[in-house]
């Protein structure tokens, strides 16, 4: 009898999503920010999602045997809220309510997940909902989900869940033993988001800004060491500057951060605007190198003697999509091969919570390969959303797709991209994309200036064919879903310098042509123009807004910006003018 399990995330009130396995196949997987077009969808449920995931699957909600969630209730027995009620003593009506109310959080999510199965027509008498843990989940995502068969070290890094902001543990013969974890305020990933803050980005969004502007920065100008450390085995954060509330925190405008006026006085005022500039390229470079150091060194005390055993290493967390930190794990002596989660952040708890339920109950799941699960459009969709547009697109279903997008793509133009399924997980890999010559000179500029409006220091990705990557490449490590950063070949760095970063690395898609047939033939037709089986790979998105899913959606964001040529599916649509609109 097949084994239905559907997982629900949004436990913490952002990047809600839902993921389906039967018989531990990964049938969909998919963020609800895609659907109701805002950015990490804070304080919905994963409605539209798990709507989604049903239908792919061509099933009904009687049909689901377990709805697993990625937040479960925690004990007054264990350390977790004792710690918590201790390191917060200067709020005492926090800390007390940890003692005495430490699962509200938990309640309230468990009713809000009831709220949406009966929207979905789940009939609650006959639901099983399964609580895992929210660090148990992140590490199910990496483990179950890595393929590992040899005893795996398990890392998982984030702000926090219940009351776990980290996870130390291993996976061996499917199941997960957790080792160590430490508990909030005590978090490498908060700290990390209040300097994200401090550096004028969101939290849970602008970290990534952050990792992109350190490498403009000189780490040694500043010494970011009184934030954190790790002793004796403990991560101790200095809630004197960071991971503060309640009173404690930096005030501006009626908003409270997560840094103290301390901070402010210290490091002086919180930067504003998009220019990455002195000091606060070096405070970027500042906390990044403190947040690799104490990471590796964690690593090492709890993890060093599993890694030494197998050197296989399964990552998950907010914390894992930090590709330097990733590149500084593989670069490891005894490292032989990191997994790192594509969907690290919270939207890959609810891949973790059903794979999780799924090993449970005795059917492993399958090793995740792609992250190609969401929803697919045909020409016959995206010939109705053209003809309802307001816009009136001018389109034309052509035959030769990968020939004629190369042509345009070598002539300097870039090009929306919309083929297959939506991707999950952060990453555009060739299903929602926006894509690029990395030869043509200035073709990233353009970009970032006429179509994304996104910061200037921010570098370009590439994706390449996998026989590319081992050449261009001074590590060889598989690279599937743009989670490493890699050092490139000066040879390669003349080849394709629109996507070398400014520190000489580039942050890699090799890619196999059984997963994404047609984005791979377009680097194949690609490098027999250019000589480089390379593309220029950013998310089909602009600013401030979630990847593009359906064909109006990407309507939408092409008429928005200066992007001249999209095409979807064998569906080109060219804006008047254009070199090429005379094929149209």
């Amino acid at each position: 009898m097949a084994l239905t399990v559907l997982g629900l995330s949004g436990a913490v009130n952002h990047d809600p999503s839902a993921a389906l396995y039967i018989d531990g196949k990964l049938i969909a997987a998919a963020e609800e920010e895609r659907f109701v077009r805002d950015k990490h969808a804070k304080g919905r449920m994963p409605y539209e999602s798990a709507k989604f995931c049903l239908q792919q699957a061509g099933i009904k909600p009687n049909e689901v045997d377990v709805v697993a969630i990625p937040f479960a209730a925690i004990s007054i027995f264990s350390k977790a809220r004792w710690h918590y009620a201790k390191r917060y003593w200067y709020a005492p009506d926090r800390a007390l309510d940890a003692i005495l109310n430490g699962n509200r959080r938990y309640r309230r999510y468990y009713k809000h997940i009831q709220w949406c199965l009966v929207q979905l027509g789940f009939d609650l008498k006959k639901t099983k909902i399964q609580p895992v843990e929210h660090h148990l989940a992140h590490a199910s995502s990496a483990y179950h989900c890595s393929g590992f068969k040899e005893k795996t070290a398990i890392l998982g890094i984030d702000g926090k869940g219940e009351y776990a902001t980290t996870f130390f543990g291993y996976g061996e013969n499917g199941k997960i033993h957790k080792i160590k974890e430490f508990y909030d305020p005590d978090s490498l990933g908060g700290l990390y988001g209040a300097i994200t803050e401090y550096l004028g980005f969101d939290m849970l969004d602008g970290e990534f800004k952050v990792m992109g502007m350190a490498p403009y920065g000189d780490p040694s100008k500043y010494d970011f060491s009184r934030l954190a450390k790790f002793e004796n085995g403990e991560l101790i954060i200095n809630t004197d500057y960071a991971n503060v509330i309640g009173f404690r925190r930096y005030k501006e405008k009626g908003k409270g951060y997560y840094f103290s006026p301390k901070l402010i006085e210290w490091l002086g005022p919180k930067r504003e605007g998009d220019i990455a500039d002195d000091p606060y390229v070096h405070y970027a470079a500042s906390i990044q190198a403190l947040f690799e150091k104490l990471s590796l060194d964690m690593m090492d005390y709890y993890l060093g003697d599993i890694i030494k055993e197998t050197g296989k290493i399964a990552f998950a967390g907010g914390c894992a999509l930090n590709v330097k930190l990733n590149q500084k794990i593989i670069a490891c002596p005894e490292v032989k091969e990191l997994f790192v989660q594509p969907a690290s952040s919270d939207a890959g708890t609810a891949v973790g919570a059903a794979a999780y339920v799924s090993n449970q109950k005795g059917v492993p799941v399958e090793k995740m390969q792609h992250v190609y699960l969401g929803p697919a459009y045909s020409n016959e969709d995206i010939i109705a959303a053209c003809a309802d547009h307001p816009n009136k697109p001018q389109w034309k279903k052509i035959d030769n797709v990968v020939e004629r997008i190369a042509n345009i793509l070598v002539d300097g133009n870039p090009v929306a991209w919309m083929q297959g399924r939506m991707e999950f997980g952060p990453r555009a890999l060739g299903g929602r994309s926006i894509l690029g010559c990395p030869s043509v000179a200035g073709v990233a500029d353009r970009i970032n200036e006429q179509i994304k409006f996104r910061e200037r220091w921010r570098p370009f990705c590439p994706s390449m064919l996998d026989t590319i990557a081992p050449n261009m490449f001074k590590i060889d490590h598989p690279a599937p879903f743009m989670t490493f950063t890699f050092e490139v070949h000066d040879e390669w760095k003349t080849r394709v310098p629109e996507v070398v970063h400014e520190d000489g690395t580039s942050r890699a898609q090799a890619l196999k042509r059984e997963f994404n047939p047609r984005y791979y033939d377009l680097m194949k037709e690609l490098e027999s123009l250019t000589g480089n089986g390379v593309v220029l790979n950013t998310s089909l998105n602009r600013r401030g807004e979630p990847m593009v899913c359906s064909a109006t959606d990407a309507l939408n964001m092409f008429y928005g910006s200066d992007l001249r040529y999209l095409i979807m599916e064998d569906i080109l649509v060219v804006k008047e003018g254009s070199d090429w609109y005379d094929a149209i």
